[in-house]
């Protein structure tokens, strides 16, 4: 059986998460969220008939039955295709309880790309994350991010930074769909797609519950206390203030000569 010190060099890849831990929570809620808000009805009348409204529908027309059937005080109309009202209500329904939807994650991306590309948003991330990466890079270390935004959002938070285009660096984008982020079967899973052993996996993030998850995977884990975020203690994580503390704390590879 090895130690914590050699378990720690068998680590190849850096799985992260990104709002309190990439990125300041405040750009996430003060930011993203109300620009979505601001931008769903005309995006959603302007796109009713579209197949990906359509696809979007069945999905929240499924979440709806699914809350009204636990007795949830859902909107009296139920989401339909062609009834854009009846999308509205129910996702800023959805919005209103900061639900992780698959359907309104997928049609935040939407509205996003079109800030994004409009100039109106710019992502944000810590200073030490840019050089980290480029660090973890130069290690021969991969690195992913695991966040409940769609792959879309994080591509486009990462892709247009406030410190320039940061996807040449990260290797692997999960979502949602790989499974809820407080269940070890999900980590489990990313572990299989990124074809390692879970152990030779790092998840960072600043939710304990998370965390916890990840290590009964049997991931390596370490706590991100950010400013703004909730981060305070973990069962199962060291706890590090900025990814310049994520090498030693985890004892990560030097980078490549």
């Amino acid at each position: 059986m090895t130690d914590s010190g050699e378990r720690a060099r068998q680590i190849r890849a850096l799985l992260l998460d990104v709002e309190g831990t990439t990125t300041p929570i405040s750009f996430v809620h003060d930011v993203l969220f109300p620009y979505a808000r601001r931008h769903l009805d005309r995006y959603i009348a302007a796109n009713v008939g579209a197949a990906e409204i359509i696809e979007v529908a069945a999905l929240l027309a499924d979440e709806w039955s699914a809350d009204a059937a636990r007795g949830e005080p859902v909107p009296w109309r139920r989401p339909a295709a062609n009834d854009a009202a009846s999308l509205s209500e129910y996702l800023n329904w959805l919005m209103d309880r900061d639900r992780k939807s698959l359907a309104l994650k997928r049609l935040q991306g939407r509205i996003w790309e079109q800030g994004y590309d409009d100039g109106e948003l710019r992502g944000q991330v810590f200073a030490d994350v840019p050089p980290a990466f480029a660090r973890w890079n130069d290690a021969g270390l991969t690195i992913a991010i695991y966040s409940s935004g769609s792959v879309l959002a994080q591509r486009l938070l990462f892709a247009h930074s406030d410190h320039g285009d940061l996807t040449r660096w990260i290797a692997r984008y999960f979502d949602p769909e790989t499974g809820p982020k407080r269940s070890p079967e999900s980590y489990a899973r990313i572990a299989l797609s990124l074809d390692l052993e879970p152990a030779e996996i790092a998840f960072v993030s600043d939710v304990d519950a998370e965390l916890e998850a990840a290590h009964n995977a049997g991931c390596r884990v370490a706590l991100c206390v950010r400013p703004g975020n909730a981060a305070k203690g973990s069962r199962t994580a060291a706890a590090v203030e900025s990814f310049d503390a994520i090498d030693s704390c985890l004892s990560l590879p030097a980078a490549r000569s």
